[in-house]
């Protein structure tokens, strides 16, 4: 059988968005090959074990505590969109992750690109 923990991992890793996890107490704990790249000038993969906190402005730490506190309120609490990023024509969203029973676990950031697929439907060359 195949360790789920392992097909989470695929998931996450062959996804075209970056894809940053944190904890509650908002430590960088994954990112994905795609995140690392992007954020290459601020540190990339040497930002995993530091604080989301530091990597944002005054106003954008408040975001994020307003919303993990929005998050903690209820397990119905799960995405707010964040922000559209013009220049990237994507939305970008903060999503709680939960455990099993429902609990708050840690968040990340998920970005939505606007742009029409160019990849030819089901083309496998």
């Amino acid at each position: 059988m195949t360790d789920i923990s392992n097909i989470f991992k695929s998931v996450l890793e062959s996804d075209r968005s970056a894809v940053v996890i944190c904890g509650l107490d908002h430590k960088i704990i994954y990112m994905n090959p795609v995140a690392v790249k992007r954020y290459e000038k601020w540190g990339g993969k040497d930002l995993l074990g530091r604080s989301l906190l530091d990597c944002h402005n005054e106003k954008s730490r408040e975001c994020i505590y307003r919303v993990l506190e929005w998050f903690k309120v209820s397990k119905e609490n799960n995405i707010v969109y964040t922000f559209y990023n013009q220049k990237e024509n994507k939305d970008v969203y903060m999503v709680a992750l939960r455990d099993d029973e429902g609990n708050l676990i840690g968040y990340y950031e998920k970005h939505e690109y606007r742009n029409r697929e160019t990849m030819k439907i089901y083309d496998l060359k």
